[in-house]
């Protein structure tokens, strides 16, 4: 790799920390923190090997906060974990074996289209818990969704978090709280099947990816508070943010 930049510092950490509460609360993160590593410069593929990194141990840190208060259904999320690493690994050595030109163009144009989708669902997850789907049921979604998802995370990523929220609370009727609990848990074990297969095959910056992995740890930490504390009001502003840097990063020619 060429010489790191304290540019790219500057540009990358800043928003890995605000991926990071933006995951925490209601995912997406990669949708603020894969630009910012293509923006400082990063080639594609390494863009996505260093992200994951970063986002990996926050997202672990946002895991192990809400488990422990008990958001996390342990044979659900136990479920939702195991698909989730299948379907990453998969995604990750399919998206290896592109073009790192035509992978670069998927994310240019790709981008915005997933952030308008986030946002026009106003509710981001918020459902109550009025009407919960039979057991059985849920288990089939569970599946279903956090191999599916999990393929498209390893593959690219951005949304993830939000596709498998949104997925869990309208489908299966969970709430806020527990659809983000089994969310967590998926996307943790999905970045680090997809991190496992970018670490083989070195596409991973180290002192960025460090560098990134502190500042999303601290956005998660955060934003895992938020949650918390009922913080899903705070959801959709954050979320408008995130579509304004994603039109600023179109803007600059990228």
């Amino acid at each position: 790799m060429e010489e790191v930049t304290l540019t790219q510092f500057l540009i990358i950490c800043p928003l890995v920390f605000l991926a990071g509460l933006v995951d925490a609360i209601a995912g997406g993160g990669g949708l603020i923190s894969l630009p910012g590593y293509l923006i400082a410069g990063i080639p594609p593929h390494v863009a996505l090997g260093t992200n994951k990194f970063s986002s990996t141990l926050g997202t672990s840190i946002a895991t192990f906060r809400l488990a422990k208060n008990g958001f996390i259904p342990l044979k659900l999320g136990l479920l939702a974990a195991a698909c989730a690493v299948v379907g990453s690994n998969l995604g990750a050595r399919l998206v290896l074996t592109m073009n790192p030109a035509i992978v670069e163009k998927v994310m240019i144009y790709s981008l915005p289209i997933i952030a308008f989708y986030v946002l026009r669902n106003k509710s981001l997850g918020q459902q109550a818990d009025e009407e919960p789907a039979p057991e059985r049921r849920q288990y089939m979604l569970t599946v279903v969704l956090a191999l599916c998802i999990g393929t498209y995370d390893g593959f690219y990523g951005p949304g993830t978090g939000t596709f498998l929220l949104l997925a869990l609370s309208s489908l299966a009727g969970l709430g806020l709280r527990t659809s983000s609990g089994v969310t967590k848990a998926a996307n943790l074990a999905s970045n680090i099947g997809a991190l496992v297969v970018f670490l083989l095959h070195g596409k991973v910056y180290f002192p960025l990816a460090i560098a990134g992995a502190i500042c999303n740890i601290l956005g998660n930490y955060i934003g895992a508070g938020l949650v918390l504390h009922n913080a899903a009001k705070f959801v959709r502003p954050v979320m408008m943010v995130v579509l304004v840097l994603l039109f600023c990063k179109l803007a600059s020619g990228m």
